[in-house]
């Protein structure tokens, strides 16, 4: 949700988080025609996070149908026409010709199934060469952060879980800014660098969220958790249908340490399994039984 929320408010969508949820539980919300179908389309394309080839150049056009499906007719295909990019004084980047598009996208697309870089980095550079490049006839700014995501994913599924858009939304000017000073330079060095900060950014703050949460629910059931199971706690609050496998990849811990907490939270009555293993949820206890 603030993926989906903070990457539409950059493109200048009104929709907050409240209403953004609103649209994914199937509840009717006020907004334009446009703002709606710019939601419904980003749920879309994000609900198949985790199912994108990232090198897999098809696998980006499949997104930018979903994203774009109920907005352009040539959704899903690269453009035909030039396009620039605006900023505070103007034109700040005409993009190449629409006759370089398919071989440029081919070309980055080689470099990201060869690169040996470490995928943080590959993640800031493909997102500046994509926006460089500029392939569709619009939602490239959505499709470029959508990727770096699907590109992250990869190096750690925790990542599917960040919303870095939304930090990037807090950071907007300077977002712009780097793409700019990036483009006057000639090479991607300024826009990785913020990236990367964007990154820590996002980390650090998901980090005491969680651990807030967990200090939370420690406080109400009188006991003091560990910070795992703070973070553990907070995942599961997050979502319920999270698995032991998951909750192992984002906390950052093994399988059996994963089993070990869980068990723990149950005997303390912290949490519950409701349901079978496979299907079922957790429930959080407000307070002790």
């Amino acid at each position: 949700v603030k993926s989906i929320t903070g990457t539409l408010q950059i493109e200048g969508n009104t929709f907050t988080e409240e209403k953004v949820t609103s649209v994914i539980n199937g509840t009717k919300v006020l907004g334009t025609v446009r703002e709606m179908a710019e939601v419904e389309g980003a749920i879309e394309a994000y609900d198949f996070l985790e199912k994108y080839k990232y090198t897999n150049e098809k696998d980006l056009l499949l997104a930018h149908k979903k994203m774009m499906g109920q907005l352009l007719n040539n959704a899903g295909t690269y453009r035909h026409t030039n396009v620039g990019v605006g900023g505070k004084e103007g034109v700040t980047h005409v993009a190449p010709p629409p006759n370089m598009v398919q071989t440029l996208m081919g070309e980055l697309f080689e470099w990201l199934n060869s690169s040996e870089e470490h995928l943080l980095i590959v993640s800031c550079v493909f997102h500046y060469e994509f926006e460089f490049i500029h392939p569709f006839s619009d939602g490239n700014g959505r499709l470029g952060r959508l990727w770096q995501s699907v590109i992250l994913t990869e190096y750690k599924s925790i990542f599917s879980q960040i919303p870095i858009e939304s930090v990037v939304r807090d950071n907007q000017v300077k977002y712009y800014d780097a793409l700019e000073a990036s483009g006057s330079v000639g090479e991607s060095t300024p826009f990785v660098e913020f990236i990367l900060e964007v990154i820590y950014k996002t980390l650090q703050k998901l980090q005491e969220e969680n651990q807030k949460v967990g200090e939370k629910v420690g406080i109400k059931v009188g006991i003091n958790l560990s910070e795992n199971q703070k973070e553990i706690i907070a995942y599961m609050l997050e979502n319920p249908k999270v698995s032991a496998k998951k909750l192992s990849e984002l906390v950052g811990i093994s399988s059996r340490k994963i089993e070990e907490n869980i068990k723990k939270l149950k005997e303390e009555k912290i949490i519950e399994r409701i349901g079978a293993n496979k299907g079922g949820s957790w429930k959080v206890l407000e307070e002790k039984k």
